[in-house]
């Protein structure tokens, strides 16, 4: 007997994340759902902290979709910038979104620094219902520094300029199966993950 495969809604359109998600969420046996596939809209992040943004996101694609819902809220934080881009990481040279563009302004930004020293963090968060009154909740840090010239083709938003400096690579230079083990969104699945078996909820998927 074929036995279901837990299903949930992801709660992004980002498509690097996606990826990565995904990635790390198919040896755990689930079946991620980027939350378009139901015609979910995008969810207001006005919030100053990722955790409240993570919430959001995921009580608006869980309620839309009607299935339980992981969303990811992350960015960078620059020392020197007490924290910024933070959570406006994805939006920091402003709208439409660039990548490029963000890039270069956080160079910008630290070039005179006397230290780039930065750090990536994201907060996953999984409800099983939209209304959940007990979501999981994991985080990660990923700790580097910024690079004035990007280097590598891989990964996606800050990659290319975020310097591992005991790799002397940066995360656009790793391939995908070493980022997802060391980032901050791997090490926040793995704590999601350590989470779901002690609470024995599993099974709340289905």
């Amino acid at each position: 007997m074929q036995i279901p495969v837990p299903r949930l809604v992801v709660a992004s359109g980002n498509a690097g994340k996606l990826r990565e998600l995904d990635a790390l969420l198919r040896p755990l046996g689930v079946e991620a759902i980027p939350q378009s596939a139901f015609g979910v809209p995008e969810a207001e992040e006005p919030h100053a902290t990722f955790i409240e943004n993570a919430l959001a996101k995921a009580r608006n694609a869980a309620r839309h979709a009607g299935l339980p819902a992981l969303a990811d809220d992350s960015g960078i934080l620059a020392d020197a910038l007490a924290g910024a881009p933070g959570v406006q990481s994805a939006r920091y040279a402003g709208e439409p979104r660039s990548d490029e563009r963000n890039n270069r302004k956080l160079v910008e930004a630290l070039r005179a620094a006397p230290s780039r020293t930065a750090h990536y963090y994201a907060v996953i968060v999984l409800l099983r219902h939209a209304d959940d009154p007990q979501p999981l909740i994991a985080e990660g840090e990923w700790h580097g520094e910024i690079v004035l010239e990007p280097r590598g083709s891989g990964g996606f938003g800050y990659d290319p300029h975020f310097l591992l400096p005991e790799l002397g690579l940066t995360a656009a230079e790793l391939d995908m199966a070493h980022k997802n083990r060391v980032s901050h969104r791997g090490q926040a699945l793995a704590m999601l993950a350590a989470r779901l078996g002690a609470r024995g909820r599993s099974d709340s998927f289905r």
